[in-house]
This record gives structure tokens, C-alpha cells and sequence, in this order.
């Protein structure tokens, strides 16, 4: 899953969403640095992350792209679940899209002092261009997806991952329907609620 999923997923624990958004930016003793409370959130990404990659219907979302994206097929996927996520919002959550999003945005401008160096760079960006709320919008999804593949090291074709997603967005969208509310169940049972308020 990506950025938004994530959050979502960490209910409203300010701390835990911290963690739960630096995760991937944080590598082996570096965790150590932080209190309990935000390597929850690192421990909650990593195992959404497993249990994502271990899914059969996200399986079989990737396998549709893996011939293409190889090794990118999960992050390719990762981006579209955010962006079902966000475009049905109103069926995961009665708080709306764009106030959550400015309450990510804030918690972690309230914890800048806390976030690796590499999140500290990216946040203005993403608050800019308003990410969370953007995945919703596959134009603005194609930005991303060209944004990305100017990144990578290898060619990874992300730049026509939109292509492929209009391609077979229903196919894909019932995957999703199929696979989040088992990721929320999971995430439920590791102890976190998904309620979202403006508290």
C-alpha cells in the first residue's frame, strides 16, 4: 500500500501515523532513535506491507503487470490501491478525504524535527501538490507515475502505468473491493481502530 493507505490505516494515533509514514525511510538501527510509540508505526507499515505482498488478490493484480513492470508491478499496484482508496473514500470513511489529508499534512509538520531527512524533503512536495488527495484523480496519478520513473534507476515504464490501469480498471477495482476490507480486518486485529475524526 501506499502513503494513504497507510495513514488510513493508522487510525488516529498521531505518533503511529508518524512512524507508519517514515517506515521505508528508516534502515536497521536507525529505529532505535525514535520513542515506542512511532516504532509502532514503523512495525504497523511493515506488517501491512507483508501481508499485502503475501495476498492472493494482490497477487493477482500484480501478475497482470509483471510481465511489464517486473520488479516495479508492486509498486505499480501499491499506487493503484491508494488510488481506488481515495476515489471511494466515502465508503471507507465519513470524515472527508480533504480534511484528512490536512491533518497528515499537519502531523507531520508538527513532528518535522522527527523525520528522517529524505521525508523532510519530500514534504513540501507533497503537500504542494497535495498527494493524498491527488491519488484520487488518474491525471494527477499519471504525474506521479512519471515523477517515479524519472527516479528509478532502471527504466521501469511506470510513466504508462495509468494506460494500464484505465486498461483494466475494473478488474482491478474489484480487487481492491476484494482485498482492503481483509487489510482492515487484519489491521483491526493487530489493535488498531480506523476511525477517523477531527480530534
Amino acid at each position: 500500500m501506499n502513503f494513504l493507505a497507510h495513514q488510513y490505516l493508522s487510525g488516529n494515533d498521531k505518533h503511529l501515523m508518524l512512524g507508519n509514514f517514515i517506515a521505508d525511510m528508516v534502515k536497521g538501527k536507525q529505529i532505535n532513535g525514535f520513542p515506542d510509540s512511532v516504532i509502532d508505526g514503523i512495525v504497523l507499515h511493515r506488517k501491512i506491507d507483508a501481508y499485502t505482498d503475501s495476498h492472493p488478490v494482490v497477487t493477482l493484480s500484480k501478475a497482470r503487470l509483471r510481465r511489464k513492470y517486473r520488479l516495479y508491478a508492486g509498486v505499480v499496484v501499491d499506487m493503484y490501491y491508494d488510488h481506488f482508496l481515495a476515489a471511494d473514500w466515502v465508503n471507507y470513511s465519513d470524515y472527508p478525504l480533504k480534511a484528512f489529508a490536512s491533518r497528515v499534512y499537519q502531523n507531520l509538520k508538527d513532528h518535522h524535527e522527527m523525520l528522517p531527512e529524505r521525508a523532510q524533503y519530500i514534504l513540501p512536495y507533497m503537500i504542494d501538490n497535495n498527494w493524498l488527495l491527488s491519488y484520487a484523480d488518474t491525471e494527477s496519478l499519471h504525474r506521479h507515475f512519471g515523477g517515479m520513473a524519472r527516479r528509478t534507476q532502471f527504466a521501469s515504464g511506470m510513466e504508462d502505468a495509468v494506460d494500464d490501469l484505465l486498461a483494466s480498471y475494473q478488474s482491478f477495482r474489484k480487487e481492491f473491493k476484494l482485498f482492503f476490507p481483509d487489510l482492515m480486518a487484519y489491521v483491526e486485529k493487530l489493535g488498531v481502530s480506523h476511525a477517523h475524526h477531527g480530534a
